[in-house]
């Protein structure tokens, strides 16, 4: 019994070294493993470390009143390891984040030029099928025009209203010289710019131009702030993982850390409180940005959630064509008021004695580039995005429990085990523990925190300049869309009603937007090598061809249509006599008076291509 009472006794104080090693005797202690750790994180040379533990007069942060594994310059080498310790575990912590936004900034980026590049692809090649003689004149201003596109886009400060003015200014000459007053030869450029000047007093295009504008404007503004906002979220998160820590931080960082070490206490971690009070008090001004991280992502979600129809850049630069087309329609229908009219301002045509060539179909390529199919599933720019919301949204309180986080899941001890209280190892910690931000720190027992600090204050003002944008202060709120009609005299009106209803083509199901039906006519079934083309309204796919100009010097066609679309995106296609009317919200709409005179004027421009 006697001998039996001895092994337990002796298994207690076995369990009891093993659990609260602090409990050892000096005589049991050695510096060995403090030095096999001060060589493995490559801190400094092992030689003229303590190999037994030692006073440690000289010590700033690390002191204590038993011997030391430490020296004033082992000190120096952990402070700096402590900062950097927390930076990788900072950056750790926010590296799916950090992924989720670069990697959807590029690819929304990538999508953004891929969309501007196909709808510069379908103008032009909507000029090389329908109107092929003035096509290669055009191709200079088609692409200019997705060029200013592309630079608003991502960032250039230039006016939309500008640079679409500048391209009906100079489609308005092409309009004149091939189809409103042909001729054998072509205007002289003096003329030509005559007629440029005058195309905005003149007004040939009707409403036009202007519901360009607004479209352009209602769609591409919002996108490039969405990407502004993603490359300043990345701005924001790279801010946080280089944090400049203060000297009182630092220190803390290195007593909680590996202070420790010095007791040859290398396998201990600091108790949850201690950590909190530590962590939190040197990342109290990040979690300032707590707030404003949160209204961002909310501010990003309402953003995203308005941008639909003619706020959405998908919709807007995939229709554009079609828009070109109507514009060019009712200058041709109206071409003798406006020939009158140009008359009056230029005068009579001057020709000069050259012709400019037209642009000739090569059958080959554009059955590839007009060929159809069926494929459903497809991604869209508004799928893509809600994906991402959905998955950042996840990340609404990042910066509240930053702190918490990192003593969680990284660097604080398992509650109900010994850890670390800055002193020696102890069962629980026993001080008031503080909440985040830096009002709370006022009662930090291990971190005093003086002041704000100025590289987190100017990010914040960055994150609120872009929570303004995004909530919409510069960008239109959607109330009452306009409405682009087809009149019964073959013009094109720009209405808004108040009591708009499905039947009329303007809305429907409660939604309150107005839906666009526009009536295309024969010009966009061109005859193309004895075979009918009817083009798609919103194709999702494409196969995008990177040159600058899609009709060559040769008459043939370089085009970027898909070679593969989507027909689910053609919501109606239907004939009516010969006519084509495309709906794109499922609404019927009638213009026969229309229809007759489109069919007339499409027979005249085909007799006039022949010349």
């Amino acid at each position: 019994m006697e001998g039996g009472s001895v092994l337990r006794l002796d298994f207690l104080l076995f369990i009891l070294l093993v659990l609260f090693p602090g409990a050892r005797g000096d005589d049991l202690q050695t510096c060995e493993e403090v030095r096999k750790l001060f060589q493995l994180r490559h801190l400094g040379l092992v030689k003229g470390l303590p190999e037994t533990p030692r006073a440690g007069p000289d010590l700033q942060v690390c002191t204590s009143k038993n011997p030391t594994c430490c020296t004033k310059k082992m000190e120096e080498r952990y402070q700096i390891a402590a900062r950097q310790d927390i930076q990788q575990v900072l950056q750790t912590s926010s590296s799916t984040l950090k992924f989720l936004i670069s990697r959807n900034a590029a690819a929304f980026q990538e999508t953004f030029e891929t969309l501007i590049k196909q709808a510069e692809n379908y103008t032009s090649t909507l000029f090389c099928n329908t109107y092929r003689n003035m096509a290669l004149e055009a191709a200079a201003s088609v692409q200019e025009l997705f060029t200013d596109v592309g630079l608003f886009v991502f960032g250039t400060d230039i006016s939309p209203d500008e640079f679409v003015n500048r391209f009906f200014d100079t489609l308005f000459p092409l309009v004149y010289n091939h189809l409103i007053n042909p001729g054998v030869t072509d205007i002289s450029l003096e003329y030509s710019e005559c007629i440029r000047m005058a195309r905005r007093d003149i007004n040939p295009f009707g409403n036009i131009p202007k519901i360009v504008m607004g479209q352009m404007g209602r769609s591409l503004l919002p996108s490039r702030t969405f990407l502004q906002a993603l490359n300043l979220g990345i701005e924001v998160i790279n801010t946080t993982d280089h944090l400049q820590f203060s000297k009182e931080c630092s220190k803390a960082l290195l007593k909680m850390q590996y202070c420790p070490h010095c007791q040859a206490l290398t396998l201990s971690k600091p108790c949850m409180g201690y950590c909190l009070n530590v962590v939190r008090g040197c990342l109290a001004n990040v979690a300032e940005i707590d707030p404003h991280w949160r209204g961002y992502i909310q501010s990003l979600e309402e953003l995203s959630d308005t941008i639909h129809g003619i706020y959405d850049i998908e919709h807007v630069l995939l229709n554009f064509h079609l828009l070109v087309n109507d514009a060019v329609m009712q200058a041709h229908i109206n071409g003798k008021k406006l020939s009158e009219q140009v008359n009056k301002i230029c005068g009579p045509p001057v020709r000069t004695p050259t012709q400019t060539p037209g642009c000739s179909l090569d059958q080959s390529k554009d059955k590839q580039g007009m060929k159809i199919s069926s494929r459903e599933g497809e991604e869209t720019l508004a799928s893509r995005r809600k994906e991402f919301i959905n998955s950042l949204r996840l990340y609404k309180t990042f910066y509240g429990g930053l702190a918490d986080q990192l003593c969680v899941n990284e660097l604080a001890a398992a509650d109900g085990l010994p850890c670390w209280n800055g002193g020696d190892v102890v069962k629980s910690y026993t001080h008031r523990v503080v909440g985040n931000g830096i009002k709370a720190q006022s009662g930090n027992p291990e971190v005093k925190v003086k002041g704000t600090d100025p590289v987190i204050n100017q990010i914040i003002d960055k994150l609120k300049h872009v929570i303004q944008l995004l909530q919409g202060r510069s960008t239109p709120k959607p109330e009452r869309w306009d409405l682009l009609q087809v009149g019964s005299g073959g013009h094109i009106d720009e209405q808004v009603s108040g009591d708009c209803d499905d039947e009329d083509g303007c809305g429907g199901s409660g939604s309150g937007e107005v839906k666009r039906v526009l009536k295309i006519t024969n010009y966009m079934e061109t005859e193309v090598q004895g075979r009918e083309v009817t083009w798609p309204r919103q194709p999702r796919k494409w196969d995008v061809n990177p040159g600058t100009d899609n009709c060559d010097h040769h008459g043939e066609i370089k085009t970027g249509m898909p070679d593969e679309m989507n027909l689910s995106d053609v919501k109606q296609i239907h004939q009516t006599d010969g006519g084509s009317t495309l709906d794109t919200s499922g609404a019927r709409s009638s213009a026969v008076t229309a229809h007759m005179t489109f069919t007339l004027i499409s027979v005249a421009a085909f007799i006039l291509s022949l010349w």
